[in-house]
């Protein structure tokens, strides 16, 4: 199969830039391409997934196993009928092409994801304000890893072609990895970005603004890219054949509300299909825009997202607020990752210095901060059963935030529910790279809630015991969860 990897010296240098332009130089081409994204990002799959046309997923050798990276590649790239079926797949890389869990060794890197799936790396460039000296980056990533095949490279933000000869002639004459062609710097497809990274795929949701941003795409890579020898490069990952999951015809069928719309857009794609696979059925709604819940769920999935941005609009819905109260007091199950926890919190303090009454299923609240309270990868410990599995289950995820809990002030006056005088924790995180330990995973009756991102395929039985509970839950073989 055709594929390979965009990587970048290090963060910023225009790796989505570049990834959005082949994607959309393919599907005008008539191609179909299933994009994935190395690390825990979920704003870059949104964007991939928009003009792509197909869901992308993400690829991580810290959170998931070799052997659980190889099933995402394997089940999304594997089409199930011919007008299904993938002519390439094209993976945009994380930070620089080498960084990772730590300056030692190559876990977590888009080096690792490479070399694991056997995909040829084209490397990102900003060359912007670069000259003859750029030949000496290029010669360094070359040197670096012997074992890694460096297939190409391309110059983003270049001036002007008299500026690109230059570059092209400096790195010609020292370096032996061909250039891929380049791009310059264009206003009309660069993505505005805010505290968390760049904006939402969801806030951009206009088809005729996508088809114009695809055209510009396209347009820009046809005219400067090398696209011929770009889009002739081999995966050379044995793919095999898909994994054939079944659903259980004779288990009881369960629905589980899934909060998606601008303010939470934050999933796992494979989180989302791992439920499905186990007999799942994910209905959609919106916090935001829907008057209340949709009729006949056993569960809530509250994602993250940009909760903050819709303070008011959120707080101002009343009747959800109303409708995901009297569901948690019900005791169905609600699981919830950071934006959804602030989301069932008592209020939410924005920048402004605004207090945005909210859900009250939890009892405390949060305000936002001007810095990153937590950030990284982290190794989750549950210390008693719960939604997710039993105690003593390690698992994986991701915590980023500019957020922090806060006690409310006596006498309030925010509606909670009857049964939140008491909530337990029923996580031990360490964080990766600062060794910190924290007690997290707040669990109020069958609520749970907590800043990690889990990706589901982290433990073996995850999203298998999540299906398990629901589903007792609501045959009444268990009061709580």
């Amino acid at each position: 199969m055709k594929g390979f990897l965009i990587a970048g010296t290090a963060s910023g240098v225009g790796k989505t830039t570049v990834t959005l332009a082949l994607i959309a130089a393919m599907r005008r081409r008539g191609l179909t391409v299933q994009p994935f994204k190395g690390g825990p990002d979920f704003l870059d799959t949104g964007h991939h997934t928009r003009i792509a046309g197909r869901k992308a997923r993400n690829l991580d050798t810290w959170m998931l196993s070799h052997e659980a990276n190889r099933e995402v590649l394997r089940d999304a790239a594997s089409g199930t009928n011919a007008v299904d079926s993938v002519v390439s797949i094209i993976v945009e890389g994380m930070m620089g092409l080498f960084d990772g869990k730590d300056g030692a060794t190559e876990s977590g890197s888009s080096a690792e994801i490479a070399k694991l799936l056997k995909l040829p790396v084209v490397l990102v460039l900003d060359a912007g304000k670069s000259a003859r000296s750029i030949a000496a980056t290029v010669l360094g990533f070359e040197m670096f890893d012997p074992e890694l095949e460096l297939a190409g490279v391309i110059l983003n933000r270049v001036a002007s072609e008299r500026h690109y000869a230059m570059l092209e002639a400096a790195i010609h004459l020292r370096c032996k990895t061909p250039l891929m062609g380049w791009l310059a710097r264009e206003a009309a497809i660069a993505i505005p970005e805010r505290h968390l990274g760049l904006q939402t795929a969801e806030e951009s949701d206009d088809a005729d603004a996508t088809e114009r941003q695809i055209d510009v795409l396209a347009r820009l890579a046809e005219a400067s890219l090398k696209l011929e020898k770009i889009l002739a490069l081999e995966c050379g990952f044995e793919f095999g054949q898909r994994l054939q999951r079944t659903r259980d015809e004779h288990t009881q069928p369960i629905r589980i509300g899934v909060a998606r719309d601008r303010a939470f857009c934050f999933y796992y794609e494979d989180n989302l299909d791992l439920l499905r696979a186990c007999g799942a059925e994910l209905v959609s709604f919106s916090p935001l825009d829907d008057e209340g819940l949709p009729d006949g769920l056993d569960a809530l999935y509250l994602g993250g997202g940009y909760p903050e941005l819709y303070a008011a609009q959120l707080s101002a819905n009343r009747s959800m607020l109303e409708a995901v109260r009297a569901f948690a007091a019900s005791g169905r199950p609600v699981y919830a990752e950071c934006g959804g926890m602030i989301y069932l919190a008592r209020q939410l303090s924005t920048a402004d210095g605004q207090s945005h009454p909210l859900a009250g299923v939890l009892p405390f609240s949060f305000e936002m901060t001007n810095r990153l309270v937590r950030f990284g990868y982290v190794t989750v410990e549950l210390t008693r059963d719960c939604l997710l599995g039993g105690a003593g289950t390690v698992m994986r995820g991701h915590s980023f935030h500019y957020s922090k809990r806060v006690e409310p002030s006596c006498g309030d006056g925010l509606a909670q529910s009857d049964s939140q005088d008491s909530v337990e924790t029923n996580y031990r995180v360490r964080y990766s790279l600062s060794g910190r330990e924290e007690d997290e995973g707040y669990r109020v009756g069958n609520v749970l809630a907590g800043y990690v991102h889990l990706h589901f395929r982290c433990a073996p039985g995850l999203a298998q015991h999540f299906v398990e509970t629901v589903r007792k839950v609501k045959a009444g073989e268990m009061v709580c969860a």
